[in-house]
């Protein structure tokens, strides 16, 4: 009884934060656990999703100062150029273009600057924007879990590496699993549209209303706003630093065959054996590569990285390091930042306490049926606005309960439902900036254009996702 009564705690305090909006959510969350704490739940330091809020900070400090230098301005001029070149495939492409640009940059906030892009480019050639708008925002949210540096998926390889599955092999499943996934629902999604005859924005009632008030502004055309020379060069660097992210990860994974322990001694993958040496053979083969490799995990690895590569970018770019503190990115990415702190926090600390209660209870169901992990992931994530919040909160329960690694890599896909309440930012800013109406949030709340190619993608991407796994693992 007193777990329920938790629960209900747990669900008050994140609608609470919904209704707040934005950085509100982390607020919520931290009163929550105050409220958990009286009802005896125990609140501990080492609940706090420290590794995911720091991998967040050094992202987003190096995304912001490549947006400074011009970065993020050269970027979105490049797939602008792309979406007006091939419009009649912008219901593919939309959803491709904010699809890499998550992946590069490990934030799904990226999509606030294609947002209206795409809703111009679909104006111009009398599409409903609506369409590529609810293909686009959740390929942004489902590619989280497919980025080398998002924090998502940084802590669920943690939780995978003992299960003896490592970080390139997760990124081998979810890659391919969520950006298949993202293309056949664009498929899905335009037959459904030919069938019932609305694709064209002309046919729209509310358009031709809005048309009429004047309330529609006419389409601007490319812009033509002249992009700093740095804003190029940001770009290198940061892809620059996306590649040592790679390279290092690769060289220390013990499915590749280097390794330093924490003693500095070399270690060997022997992969006939599938065990680790140090014989002679094996250190003299190891030496020459990581004579001159620094000790570091992988973790640790990226957040410093990343903060060179903002270094880099400021010395090299000339960026005001001051200016860094009001852009955009930096604003959303600091505000989600407290909401990953608030909220995962609040909702580790109710998973561990009532730990024995869902092994006890649920463990049977996961383990006999391990894809109905993919709907507590769904509903989960839909709560607490983060994908990183649910797999910290989540995910350790799961794999201890005994759900196989397997399984739990082809449901991870399913943290991603951020798009199921109308509450989250970057939906809200498509809502917001689609003047044609055809972009809205019905009576019932769920009743949006965002909901069902969501679904959709999201249960591909899980299939898939088993059916890949089940070759590399």
């Amino acid at each position: 009884m007193m777990m329920f009564l938790q629960f209900l705690v747990v669900l008050a305090f994140i609608f609470l934060g919904a209704r707040l909006g934005s950085i509100g959510i982390g607020f919520a969350g931290g009163a929550g656990l105050l409220a958990l704490a009286i009802l005896g739940v125990t609140i501990s330091a080492d609940q706090m999703p420290v590794d995911v809020i720091t991998i967040i900070m050094a992202v987003i400090a190096a995304i912001a100062t490549m947006q400074v230098a011009g970065g993020m301005d050269y970027l979105v001029r490049i797939a602008e150029k792309i979406l007006r070149k091939n419009p009649k495939h912008l219901n593919f492409l939309a959803p491709i273009v904010t699809y890499l640009m998550t992946i590069m940059a490990g934030t799904g906030h990226t999509a606030f600057s294609m947002n209206p892009v795409i809703t111009e480019v679909a104006q111009e050639n009398d599409m409903r924007p609506s369409r590529p708008l609810s293909i686009a925002v959740p390929a942004s949210q489902m590619a989280i879990t497919a980025s080398p540096i998002s924090a998502a998926v940084v802590a669920f390889s943690a939780m995978l590496e003992p299960q003896g599955v490592d970080y390139l092999q997760l990124l081998a499943i979810a890659i391919p699993a969520t950006f298949i996934a993202c293309m056949i629902t664009a498929a899905i999604m335009m037959m459904i549209d030919k069938a019932r005859g609305t694709a064209q924005l002309h046919t729209l009632d509310i358009y031709q209303e809005r048309l009429q008030a004047g309330v529609v502004a006419p389409p601007k055309g490319e812009s033509k706003d002249e992009i700093p020379a740095t804003g190029k060069k940001s770009v290198m660097v940061f892809l620059s630093g996306l590649v040592i992210v790679m390279i290092y990860a690769t060289m220390i994974s013990d499915k590749v065959g280097l390794k330093t322990n924490a003693l500095g001694k070399h270690l060997f993958y022997d992969k006939t054996t599938e065990s680790i040496v140090t014989n002679d053979a094996g250190e003299k083969i190891v030496q020459a590569v990581t004579s001159t490799l620094p000790i570091i995990g992988r973790d640790a690895a990226i957040i410093a990285i990343m903060l060179g590569v903002a270094t880099v970018i400021a010395l090299t770019c000339k960026v005001n390091t001051v200016n860094v503190l009001s852009a955009s990115v930096f604003k959303s990415g600091m505000s989600a930042v407290v909401c990953v702190l608030g909220v995962a926090w609040l909702g580790t600390a109710f998973v561990k306490y009532n730990e024995g209660w869902i092994k006890d209870t649920a463990g049977d169901l996961l383990t006999d049926h391990p894809w109905t992990l993919a709907i507590v992931l769904f509903f989960a994530s839909a709560l607490l606005y983060s994908q990183a919040a649910t797999t910290r909160a989540l995910m350790p329960t799961a794999l201890s309960i005994g759900v196989a690694p397997l399984a739990a890599i082809a449901a991870f896909p399913a943290v991603s439902a951020l798009f199921v309440l109308p509450t989250y930012p970057t939906l809200l800013a498509a809502v917001e900036m689609d003047d044609t109406g055809s972009t809205r949030i019905g009576r019932y709340v769920f009743d949006h254009p965002f909901v069902i190619p969501g679904v959709i993608n999201i249960a591909i991407s899980v299939a898939l996702g088993f059916l890949f796994g089940s070759i590399i693992l």
